[in-house]
């Protein structure tokens, strides 16, 4: 247990996949909030720096996972497969290790999870359309599949227990956009930050689903359903514009890539061997 007293509003931070793109960002980010923050993955993490605890380990293993959670007051699930591939890999990451996560998150007591989902739970819609978070779901692949599921599993936890989630659908996040679609799925990494600190202090969240974005020309999705979150994106993919200046004008081709947001996803899958 963590005995140094702080004004930081938790005491013990949960990241998982944090030897991940974006938990790499994070390990550093999250310690502004927390006394400790521990960290997960199944990969080597280094040694621990000051304000850390490594646990390496799959979610998979359940008690595992039931271990990693003792002490903890806030969850940022950020671990799992992050591209398409086949179904039975991604459904013990993504699938079964979530099942094991939640259920130890409801019986630790933890308060607060901030769920990477991804926009791939509505690839399928056209670039044409607005999507919000009240519309069917469209996975374009396995993995957009499992993303959806965990954002079933977060609402379930939320209704039967009160764990309250929010479920972020990432765009794209990288330190820039690397093709014409990222010119409209663009998170910057401040704004990945800025996302989930207000996730995490807004005093009642309930189950929410964001869409995580910078403030780009071209918007595929409609954030009204999460405004009590109070995010406002500060940057944009409109600094990047003249690394792809035809960009303005995407989609360009007719097929199903750019016809569809889920972009290269839609023909990904499935996979089997």
């Amino acid at each position: 247990m963590t005995t140094t007293s702080s004004a930081k509003p938790f005491k013990r931070i949960l990241l998982t996949g944090a030897g991940g793109g974006l938990g790499t960002i994070l390990r550093e980010s999250a310690k502004a909030w927390a006394d400790v923050v521990r960290l997960n993955d199944v990969k080597d993490l280094g040694p621990a720096r000051k304000g850390e605890e490594i646990v390496i380990g799959d979610l998979a293993d359940r008690d595992k996972v039931m271990a990693m959670m003792e002490g903890v007051d806030a969850v940022l699930h950020f671990g799992g497969i992050s591209v398409e591939d086949k179904f039975e890999p991604i459904m013990n990451a993504n699938i079964l290790g979530l099942h094991h996560l939640y259920e130890a998150i409801h019986k630790c007591g933890v308060r607060r999870v901030i769920y990477a989902s991804s926009s791939h739970v509505v690839g399928y819609y056209k670039t044409t359309d607005l999507v919000d978070a009240s519309m069917p779901l469209r996975p374009d692949g396995f993995y957009g599949v499992s993303k959806a599921f965990g954002e079933a599993l977060s609402r379930y936890y939320y209704d039967r227990f009160g764990t309250e989630t929010v479920c972020l659908r990432i765009g794209s996040s990288f330190p820039e956009p690397k093709n014409p679609r990222m010119m409209v799925t663009y998170l910057a990494y401040d704004d990945l930050v800025e996302l989930i600190r207000c996730s995490l202090f807004t005093p009642r969240v309930g189950h929410t689903i964001t869409f995580g974005t910078s403030d780009n020309a071209v918007k595929w999705w409609d954030n009204k359903h999460a405004s009590h979150l109070g995010y406002v994106p500060q940057h944009s993919s409109a600094d990047y514009a003249n690394n792809f200046p035809d960009s303005a004008d995407y989609p360009a081709a007719g097929d199903a890539p750019t016809i569809y947001q889920g972009g290269p996803f839609v023909t990904a899958g499935p996979i089997y061997k």
